[in-house]
């Protein structure tokens, strides 16, 4: 650790989002990681909750965050309605460093949107206005003083990025049809991401309802869309296709050039459909398209633990203690 390091410790590290942390954090050259909690793991090695992590670290994992660790910052990888009290949480003892939330409590500002989206009343609206919705991409860094930024849903990230540089160029609606792998549902066994009925298997859900599409509709709000979600038969990683007719068919590789032409963590493909394989495991957003008349299909591949959790997580934080974005994220 060096004097321009930063202490990071992560709340609910047990689940796949909380292992694609640790793995983004070990590996980043700037943050030193200090604590992880897990109150089913409590008092052992993170390598008992995580085997791949077994000799990487000999942090040991503990129920509750000691904040005598002084982290400088806290990533909160815990699920949605959680994710609110663990921020209050933090600062009701006193926590006045950052905190990237990975729940869905702060992307949305309003409390009616939450309400009708995710099923609750909002824990903590009070702390709404506080928080900085993180998509960097979209959004740039988080302006000076910002001290919680919500990390956007991996649908969400996919989708919006792929959208967003369309406004103006859909004659129509865009329909979307975006495939997920098992760990987009989480590390808690349940039917639809049991093997015998996930395997060989695809399944769409929520259709033209999903609670993403909110974050969508804010990132990309001039881009008509209908979104079919879809569980795919693999672990990580979604892949989607965009279809919809151009009211200028020749302006849509500008329109994506212009945008994410200096952007490091956004490769584009011109006149292809990226594979999902390209961005698994990596902390790239994957975009390409293929234009035949008027008739335009984009395509989108991210992993959903990484671009769109953990590592844009990080993107985050980067951007928050004005470190370049990619640090710790491209070997």
């Amino acid at each position: 650790m060096n004097s321009t390091s930063k202490k990071a410790a992560i709340l609910h590290a047990a689940g796949y989002v909380g292992r694609s942390l640790l793995e983004a954090i070990l590996d980043h050259p700037q943050l030193d990681l200090v604590q992880a909690t897990s109150r089913s793991f409590a008092g052992q090695p993170v390598g008992h909750a995580h085997p791949t992590l077994a000799g990487k670290s000999d942090l040991t994992l503990v129920a509750e965050l000691d904040l005598s660790t002084q982290p400088d910052m806290v990533f909160v990888a815990a699920g949605h309605g959680q994710g609110a009290a663990a921020v209050s949480a933090l600062r009701d003892a006193g926590f006045e460093g950052l905190v990237v939330d990975m729940s869905a409590d702060f992307r949305l500002p309003d409390p009616a949107t939450y309400l009708a989206r995710y099923g609750a009343e909002h824990p903590r609206p009070d702390l709404l206005a506080r928080a900085w919705y993180g998509m960097p991409e979209l959004t740039g860094p988080p302006p000076s003083g910002v001290d919680l930024i919500a990390n956007p849903g991996c649908f969400a990230t996919a989708l919006s990025l792929a959208l967003n540089p369309l406004s103006g160029l859909v004659d129509g609606t865009v329909a979307v049809t975006a495939v997920t792998g098992a760990s987009g549902s989480g590390a808690q066994a349940k039917a639809t991401t049991h093997f015998p009925n996930r395997d060989g298997n695809m399944r769409a859900y929520k259709v033209f309802s999903h609670q993403h599409e909110a974050e969508i509709e804010r990132m990309a709000p001039d881009v008509p869309f209908s979104f079919v979600p879809v569980s795919g038969p693999w672990t990580a990683g979604i892949w989607a296709t965009l279809q919809f007719q151009a009211t200028d068919p020749t302006a849509v590789a500008a329109a994506f050039t212009a945008r994410y032409g200096d952007a490091p963590l956004v490769r584009l493909w011109p006149d292809q459909v990226p594979e999902l394989r390209w961005s698994v495991g990596s902390a790239f957003t994957d975009i390409g398209w293929s234009v035949s008349g008027s008739n335009v299909v984009v395509g989108v591949a991210i992993d959903n633990l990484r671009k769109g959790a953990a590592t844009q997580a990080i993107q985050n934080a980067n951007l928050a203690f004005g470190w370049p974005e990619t640090l710790g994220l491209i070997p």
